[in-house]
């Protein structure tokens, strides 16, 4: 009779086997450009063969509130995009919007919409960049949309990266960064100046945000308020934590063994150096800046210290001399508010007209953080100050 152990030796090691097994293809398969821009992006999974994303009113939007239409990058793509009304501009021109045809608008500038926000000198606009994964209506994302607009005078914007949803190309570093100078270019010539413009990131999508204030700073030009939300300091170093819808690890199993590590990071492709360019940023900055990083204690996803990196970043480019990490601790906390459940807010400003604030909040994960009151009060924030309104608000 054969030993009681080797009864469960076989499905043991077929119960240990092949999750490993997975993790090992997983791994192998992330080391080619290809997979690992599927699995970083994540862009082919989406609900597009349920959900017509032509039609808005679906996800609870009045008709003609949110006019679908395309914008062309400096690279040839198309790039589909809503142009989100705030329910008090629209019900001032309710009957007028009503009577327009619905769906997707072959020319947006024919559209009451556009007139409404090119023919206002006060209009304001919240470029809204998504994290990965499915497409501009997917999941929370209409829900942030409404937080944004429902009771705000503020438009949004908001874009599918080349390759998600109906925008065509394959997503790229490059690539989208191209993807967000466009929408930020179609805004300028929409006759909306930059500092009326809020950019707005996250997850993935903090990391187009600092490429693309980074891209505009070199040229000079600044924005009433830029915004990350859960955002991560590098792809390199966010792997080796980044837990995938929370629960499926990528490099953080070989952690422990940082040579392996390293070795397996050095195949990343798109680097997405988000803190480098914050601080970069803020060397750039001649006339003002309001630079905002907002994080949930409870996020799963990206785990809130990448936020702390990215303050740091960006505070650290605001000094005349290098700190060393207990120095620029306790040069922090004498700028932090501390809560009794471990949130807090930290806020630094300096010349010219500079405010850099970090924020923990205690609940919203990694996603419904969005409709938080933190995300639509930095909005306000950004937008209040740049109307000469009282440092106070900050």
């Amino acid at each position: 009779m054969a030993p009681r152990t080797s009864q469960w030796s076989i499905p043991l090691a077929i119960g240990l086997g092949v999750p490993i097994g997975l993790y090992l293809t997983f791994i192998f398969l992330g080391a080619f450009p290809f997979f690992q821009r599927h699995f970083l992006y994540l862009h082919r999974l989406n609900t597009l063969f349920w959900h017509d994303i032509n039609k808005p009113e679906y996800w609870g939007f009045a008709r003609n509130q949110v006019t679908p239409f395309s914008l062309t990058t400096i690279d040839g793509e198309s790039i589909y995009a809503w142009h989100i009304l705030p329910l008090p501009v629209y019900l001032k021109h309710e009957d007028k919007l009503e009577a327009q045809q619905p769906g997707f608008a072959d020319d947006i500038t024919k559209m009451v919409s556009f007139s409404l926000l090119n023919d206002d000198p006060e209009a304001r606009l919240v470029i809204y960049f998504h994290g990965n994964l499915g497409h501009i209506a997917q999941g929370f994302r209409t829900d942030s949309y409404h937080t944004l607009t429902d009771s705000s005078h503020y438009h949004v914007l908001a874009i599918d990266y080349r390759g998600f949803g109906k925008s065509t190309g394959t997503p790229s570093e490059a690539g989208l960064s191209h993807d967000g100078a466009a929408a930020v270019n179609w805004a300028l010539e929409a006759g909306v100046p930059a500092n009326r413009i809020v950019l707005l990131g996250q997850s993935l999508g903090t990391a187009v945000t600092s490429g693309v204030a980074e891209h505009f700073a070199m040229q000079g030009i600044e924005f009433a308020g830029v915004i990350l939300v859960a955002g991560f300091s590098n792809a390199p170093t966010l792997v080796a934590s980044y837990t995938a819808a929370g629960f499926i690890p990528v490099l953080s199993p070989i952690r422990s063994i940082p040579p392996l590590l390293r070795f397996f990071q050095g195949f990343i492709v798109d680097k997405w150096k988000s803190a480098d360019r914050l601080a970069h940023i803020v060397t750039l900055t001649r006339t003002r800046l309001r630079l905002t990083l907002i994080h949930a204690k409870n996020d799963m996803e990206i785990p809130c210290h990448e936020s702390d990196k990215l303050f740091k970043s960006a505070a650290s480019a605001t000094f005349n001399e290098e700190l060393d990490d207990e120095s620029f601790l306790s040069w922090k906390e004498q700028r932090t508010f501390r809560e009794e459940d471990g949130t807090f807010k930290t806020i630094i400003r300096n010349e010219p007209n500079m405010v850099i604030r970090q924020e923990l909040v205690r609940y919203g994960g990694h996603n419904d953080v969005m409709m938080s009151a933190a995300v639509s009060l930095a909005v306000m924030r950004s937008f209040e100050l740049n109307s000469n309104q009282s440092s106070s608000l900050i």
